[in-house]
């Protein structure tokens, strides 16, 4: 019998996610994510999940989730399951954690970004090295997995530098806050995803995450990075750099526009943001959307 931790793809129920963090409302870049994310699953026949990644709370907002989830009802989302919360992760993210140290899989460092830029930009491992560990700091993963390479379903091969792959990387920080790439490692597993759609601002990442399925022992879901949203090279809307909220009353032309920075058709604009989703869904061409990192729009 086949072990189901090894089933591909394609011989598995597909499951996607959407998982902003609630820093702010829901802006043009957002919805390209949400957008893609959510026509690639419901074209597989698949679901669709909701996950709000609140687990830093000096970046987060006050009721900024609840104004995500009432835009994404606005323009026509319909997710599967209740929303997950990082918050309410935690305990499993220290207990991976403290296995990790316990079986030296994990250190504390100490070492500032001072540090770090003077070793030349990437972590030598130097607190893994002490004759005395420290006991508390940041804590790094020992990264025996290095990966370096993946396959993404729109982008092709990616390769990133051997540096970069082989570092110690965070999981969790010195102020006590989990590091993005466990957290989101932990309940990608947890929440059986099969396809991770999102930006290529975290394509990179994903070899780190990546590492982390290796040295947990579980098995990774594919991979799909969308185009991002650039008023100019190289910087992309976001909220921190106070990209516009969409507009929660008039849906039906940031809907459009989403669509057509993915390359897809246009759909009618006469029904509801539902509806309109529903005719996206069923007109979908992975093939059409750009296959390049970014995409500049008008401010």
């Amino acid at each position: 019998m086949a072990n189901p931790l090894t089933l591909s793809l394609s011989s598995k129920p597909y499951v996607g996610r959407f998982a902003p963090s609630p820093s702010g409302a829901l802006h043009f870049g957002s919805l390209i994510a949400a957008l893609g994310s959510y026509l690639r699953a419901r074209s597989q026949k698949g679901k669709w999940l909701i996950r709000i990644e609140d687990i830093d709370p000096p970046r987060e907002i006050k009721g900024a989730a609840a104004d995500i989830l009432r835009t994404l009802e606005a323009y026509g989302f319909e997710w599967d399951d209740s929303p997950l919360y990082q918050s309410q992760r935690t305990e499993a993210y220290q207990a991976q954690i403290d296995h990790l140290l316990t079986h030296n899989d994990a250190y504390f460092c100490q070492c500032s970004r001072k540090h770090i830029h003077a070793m030349g930009g990437v972590y030598d491992a130097r607190c893994y090295q002490l004759s005395k560990p420290h006991s508390s700091g940041a804590v790094r993963i020992v990264n025996r997995a290095q990966v370096a390479e993946f396959n993404d379903n729109l982008m092709g091969k990616i390769c990133v530098d051997a540096h970069f792959a082989a570092e110690d990387f965070i999981i969790k920080r010195s102020d006590g806050l989990y590091a993005y790439q466990l957290a989101v490692v932990l309940d990608d597993a947890y929440q059986g995803i099969t396809e991770v759609v999102r930006g290529c601002d975290l394509i990179e990442a994903s070899c780190r995450q990546l590492s982390l399925y290796q040295t947990f022992g579980l098995t990774a879901p594919e991979w799909l990075h969308l185009p991002l949203a650039c008023l100019n090279p190289g910087f992309k809307l976001s909220k921190q750099n106070h990209a516009q909220a969409i507009d929660k009353q008039h849906p039906q032309k940031s809907l459009n526009a989403a669509l057509a920075f993915l390359g897809q058709a246009p759909v009618e604009v006469q029904g509801s943001a539902t509806q309109m989703l529903a005719q996206a869904v069923a007109q979908f061409q992975l093939s059409a959307i750009p296959k390049q990192s970014e995409i500049l729009i008008g401010s």
